[in-house]
């Protein structure tokens, strides 16, 4: 039998990625939570990248280090096939991996967006992330899901995207869900999903407009944020 143990970090969305799935599958694991700005000697040691998630897998014949959300989050589903979280047929399987790469996008875009420190780049880190969710609109179908009632890998990836806009949509209007209805249902269906619920500690929202004041995030200031427009 496998043990995992789950390395972390509190706002790490790829992190939750691999919690989500962990959690869909029905398998135990601890999860250790590290401070990124204070590595413990032991991470470093283990982690190629320096960055998180790990899945520290231990089997009778010793412990494997896993990194880089993707690969952890397919390996456990080669591994525990059910309930499937991917297409069976190769070509839909291939099409999902294809939006999980665009959801890493999407992430970078959403981190230029929450650390931008002036209106302009705020702007600009805002319509990439528009444009992103008009084209996810654009693919969408009657839902919940992704893909339409079964919960699969691409929706673990997007989740935790949308999650930020919990917390965004209390301070500023951005204008991402305002002409995306098909999105907005996606959204919320995520948000109830007790797997995605439980990637985060409660205190999530309030880790995250710490890490805002700590980046002098202009997207506190809702004076110079943009008022709802939604052209991108």
């Amino acid at each position: 039998m496998s043990g995992y143990t789950l390395v972390s970090h509190a706002l790490c969305p790829y992190v939750q990625r691999a919690a989500i799935v962990l959690a869909e599958k029905g398998l135990a694991f601890e999860r250790v939570s590290i401070d990124l700005d204070a590595k413990p000697d032991w991470f470093g040691a283990i982690s190629p990248t320096g960055k998180v998630p790990l899945l520290r897998v231990r089997r009778a014949q010793g412990e494997t280090i896993l990194f880089e959300s993707s690969v952890i989050c397919e390996y456990i589903e080669d591994c525990h096939p059910a309930p499937p979280l991917h297409p069976a047929d190769a070509l839909a399987r291939a099409v999902h991996r294809g939006w999980m790469e665009f959801g890493s996008t999407l992430l970078a875009d959403i981190w230029g967006l929450e650390t931008a420190r002036d209106a302009v780049t705020l702007e600009r880190y805002r319509r990439a992330v528009l444009a992103k969710a008009l084209r996810l609109e654009s693919v969408l179908g009657d839902g919940p899901y992704f893909a339409g009632a079964g919960f699969g890998l691409v929706d673990a990836v997007f989740a935790p995207a949308w999650r930020y806009f919990d917390t965004f949509d209390g301070l500023c209007e951005l204008g991402v869900f305002t002409d995306t209805p098909r999105l907005r249902r996606w959204r919320h269906a995520l948000a109830q999903r007790p797997s995605v619920r439980a990637a985060v500690a409660a205190d999530y929202g309030d880790r995250l407009i710490d890490f805002l004041r700590r980046h002098n995030a202009v997207l506190l200031h809702s004076a110079v944020a943009t008022s709802g427009r939604s052209g991108p």
